[in-house]
């Protein structure tokens, strides 16, 4: 069946049978939560509260939340007087887990009325998007055969598509591919309205307009392997996300500021440093050493220049 590609992932990630309600993600890649990234989140609720006055309901919204790991992760290192506030919610399509705690909602769609901190951790990346590419005719729609893979040029982009691309993603050469992020802007901005008072983060693998990449990072991942991006239904399909992009977005829908980093700038902002502990420790405490040096690898990981740390982080406030 041909389709475009948005057409396609829609239908392989969130369709009937779809990857994202048969399967469960930490199956299949890595990511970023942790105890490690829970307390950073948690140290950076606890800044988000005191913005606000300390509220008498403090929301924490994970969309894309997973098996709920970051909620449950906050929610049980929150100091008795922040917890007894927090309503935490997870936000995801496929079903609850069994043991999730029960203080944690489960829903399917984001809440409105939000106050407190949002945190949409590569939650962008997987929602579905076109592809064009500029051909001798001009720019086409990239068409999909959904059980090979298989592509072929379709149509001309709809003019708020070649809008788009001519602001965020121009083409210049034959063969030149862009991934048209307005389905992505307007999911940021639909989680900006729903937040009344407070702070919303995206994190995810990103570019910025002045360094696109040239063919577009379109990819699939199965059983924690790169793997062609065949939209079947037998694999996540995935795509770096044009973070300025929805930044943009997310100022037209009422964010009053807007600050874009990488994760490795922001999480040591919230002090994870991945420094060794002194080798003295190891001498009078030994078991103290072995803790703290594996929390400082924990750390370094979640930082890594070349890695996890080359994440973009998008927040703004409302």
């Amino acid at each position: 069946m041909w389709l475009t590609w948005r057409a396609a992932m829609e239908h392989a990630l969130y369709g009937e049978d779809g990857f994202y309600l048969r399967e469960r993600p930490s199956g299949h890649f890595r990511t970023s939560v942790g105890p490690i990234f829970a307390a950073a989140v948690l140290r950076l609720l606890v800044r988000t509260d005191e913005e606000l006055d300390h509220p008498g309901r403090l929301d924490l919204v994970d969309i894309g939340a997973g098996e709920g790991e970051l909620g449950a992760r906050v929610l049980e290192s929150a100091p008795d007087e922040l917890r007894s506030r927090l309503r935490v919610t997870a936000v995801d399509l496929s079903d609850r887990p069994h043991d999730l705690a029960a203080e944690i909602a489960w829903s399917t769609t984001i809440p409105t009325g939000i106050t407190g901190l949002v945190i949409a951790n590569e939650w962008l990346d997987n929602i579905p998007l076109d592809v064009v590419e500029l051909t001798p005719s001009g720019p086409r729609l990239v068409m999909v055969e959904t059980e090979t893979g298989e592509e072929r040029p379709g149509q001309a982009p709809h003019p708020d598509d070649c809008a788009w691309l001519a602001r965020w993603w121009p083409l210049s050469r034959v063969g030149d591919r862009a991934e048209v992020g307005r389905a992505r802007d307007a999911a940021w901005a639909a989680v900006l309205v729903r937040l009344a008072r407070g702070r919303a983060v995206a994190i995810d693998y990103a570019h910025p307009v002045d360094n696109r990449p040239r063919f577009g990072t379109l990819a699939g991942y199965r059983d924690g392997r790169l793997v062609s991006p065949i939209p079947n239904g037998t694999c996540d399909i995935t795509a770096h996300v044009a973070l300025d992009a929805c930044a943009a977005a997310g100022e037209r829908a009422g964010a009053l500021s807007t600050e874009l980093s990488t994760q490795r700038e922001a999480l040591r902002e919230l002090g994870v440093t991945g420094l060794r502990p002194p080798l003295d420790l190891a001498h009078h405490d030994p078991r103290g050493y072995l803790r703290a040096l594996s929390a400082a690898t924990g750390e370094a990981e979640l930082i890594d220049p070349c890695g996890l740390g080359a994440f973009g982080w998008l927040a703004q406030l409302r």
